[in-house]
């Protein structure tokens, strides 16, 4: 099943090409960045009101996406 990214948008003359959310100048990289550092949805909304859940959504799909199945080696805390 292929996804459609309707809310991912890629503008050369925006953020440098970066893929942005509806085309403002929040990238979706932001996005996950903000998530991580908030912990939920609703904290991330409170500091970007303008960003819906579907965003959101599409985001961390996009960025899945966008991996390559291949292995990458870790390698673990002595």
């Amino acid at each position: 099943m292929t996804e459609t990214f309707d809310r991912i948008t890629i503008d050369p003359q925006k953020m440098s090409g970066q893929p942005c959310i509806r085309g403002m100048r929040l990238t979706v990289r932001r996005v996950l960045e903000a998530l991580s550092a908030a912990g939920s949805r609703d904290e991330l909304r409170a500091d970007y009101p303008e960003v819906e859940d579907e965003d959101i959504r599409q985001a961390i799909a996009y960025a899945a996406a966008m991996l390559g199945d291949e292995t990458v080696e870790l390698k673990t805390a002595s």
